[in-house]
């Protein structure tokens, strides 16, 4: 994989790959030590994980060993990952995508991305997502989870119940869910509340 070229004033990189398991991961590293020479205020993990999520798909759905390039760049107050492939079949969400490995891992990156799409271009297509720099990116998403779990609710009219008790529900389902893998729910609220205090705007 080659030295990432970073184009000034915009901040924007441009990094190509193989589509191989082996450099998803170091694609992954690079973005990392890039997004960290910015000193873009994103939350590093997750944006890990939308390279991933975008190199990986590309492994899965066009074709293993092809050729692929990820650009970084900065655009107000977003940061925009792309990915583009010499395929012009563009994803797309399935209503049952849940069980389904194409669908869900596109929810998962709906789920993560302030917005998300595919755009074809002159070799094949592009896949980007964005995330807001200024932290509502994780209020925006924590509203859309919300309002899908909150529709999962059962009761004669879920969608009345207000967005903090179904906050309430969620997390105490998912205490729920850590104590049956064999954790300490206490130390999951612990986690939670240190990247909480840890990414919080300064008083």
């Amino acid at each position: 994989m080659p030295d990432c070229e970073v184009t000034q004033p915009r901040l924007r990189c441009v990094l190509p790959f193989q589509a191989v398991p082996a450099e998803v991961r170091l694609l992954r590293r690079a973005a990392a030590k890039q997004l960290s020479q910015w000193g873009t205020p994103v939350a590093a993990d997750e944006a890990e994980l939308l390279v991933t999520e975008l190199a990986t798909n590309v492994v899965r759905h066009v074709g293993e060993g092809v050729s692929a390039t990820l650009i970084l760049e900065v655009r107000g107050d977003r940061l925009r990952v792309e990915v583009h492939d010499k395929s012009r079949v563009a994803p797309s969400l399935r209503a049952a995508g849940w069980d389904q490995e194409c669908g869900r891992d596109l929810h998962l990156l709906a789920s993560l991305a302030a917005d998300w799409g595919t755009v074809l271009t002159a070799a094949g297509k592009a896949v980007w997502c964005e995330m807001t720099l200024n932290g509502r990116c994780r209020v925006e998403r924590a509203t859309g989870a919300l309002r899908q779990y909150q529709g999962s609710l059962r009761g004669p009219d879920p969608c009345e119940r207000g967005l903090e008790e179904t906050a309430i529900e969620l997390i105490a389902d998912l205490l729920h869910w850590i104590a049956a893998r064999g954790r300490d729910p206490e130390d999951f609220l612990d986690g939670a509340q240190m990247h909480y205090e840890a990414e919080a705007d300064p008083a």
